[in-house]
């Protein structure tokens, strides 16, 4: 695992784009909607480049514990030549597991069948969030049965990008089945259940692992050993010294590079 200082953001010049964006909001990314917590809730917005063709789009879930939390286009990622798609999904209480993992993985489903009608490349999708939102990037993006309910194969994201996500199970799944939240848990709502050789590539970022939140640091970095050791060949965990949980200040940058890596690499295979 790699430590990244304070001047994070200095280590990197991306420049930013003269390009026209446009911005859509309250998406409605779900069909079956039977209730009314279920359509006010599966909603999404895009912000993407105008008159281009075949850019990459990052899917960015929100954080807030499963709990808390709105859809949101992360500042750092505007004009930089790439659309963000920032979905919402449901909560608990008001829902349980696995309805906000559901609610996640229609989302995406739906980049996939509509980001080329904005001018997308629907091989160059990336799926991203933060905190709740990593653990979601993390379960959908290793476990295939998600998305295949949508006929979509996990395996088609072009890079998974977890921020702070939970890699055991999430405190608030273990909360609903009556489990303290200090009890680790590794059952099928856990992204370390699913650890598999052919997974998309995946870069894992924490804080540093004495100020990260409960053990958040250890789970990523259990989760990078499983995945090497299962054989599979892309994932790297990066550690940001002098943060604890909330590290989108240093995180973008890294997240964005990796997308630009990433996309000249799938884009020279063409």
């Amino acid at each position: 695992m790699k430590k990244y200082t304070l001047l994070i953001c200095l280590l990197f010049a991306l420049n930013t784009s003269s390009q026209d964006y446009d911005f859509i909001q309250d998406i409605q990314y779900q069909s079956d909607l039977n209730d009314s917590y279920l359509v006010e809730r599966s909603k999404l917005d895009i912000y993407y480049p105008k008159n281009v063709e075949k850019f990459p789009t990052v899917i960015f879930f929100h954080g807030g514990g499963l709990r808390a939390g709105n859809k949101n286009i992360p500042q750092f990622l505007k004009e930089k030549n790439i659309a963000v798609v920032a979905p919402n999904y449901r909560l608990s209480p008001k829902v349980k597991a696995p309805k906000y993992i559901e609610d996640a993985a229609a989302s995406v489903a739906w980049v996939f069948n509509n980001i080329e009608k904005y001018g997308g490349d629907k091989n160059l999708i990336f799926v991203s969030g933060n905190s709740a939102g990593g653990y979601l990037t993390s379960l959908i993006g290793l476990d295939k049965k998600y998305l295949a309910k949508h006929n979509i194969d996990a395996n088609d994201i072009a890079g998974l990008i977890p921020v702070t996500g939970h890699a055991i199970t999430h405190f608030t799944v273990r909360d609903e089945m009556g489990i303290d939240a200090l009890k680790p848990i590794i059952d099928d709502f856990a992204p370390l259940y699913h650890v598999r050789s052919d997974a998309p590539p995946i870069l894992l970022l924490t804080g540093n692992r004495e100020l990260e939140l409960l053990g958040r640091y250890e789970e990523n970095a259990y989760l990078m050993r499983m995945l090497k050791l299962s054989g599979h060949k892309e994932v790297e965990h990066l550690e940001f010294d002098g943060y604890g949980h909330g590290i989108s200040i240093p995180a973008m940058p890294v997240l964005l590079r990796k997308v630009n890596q990433l996309t000249e690499r799938i884009r020279s295979s063409y």
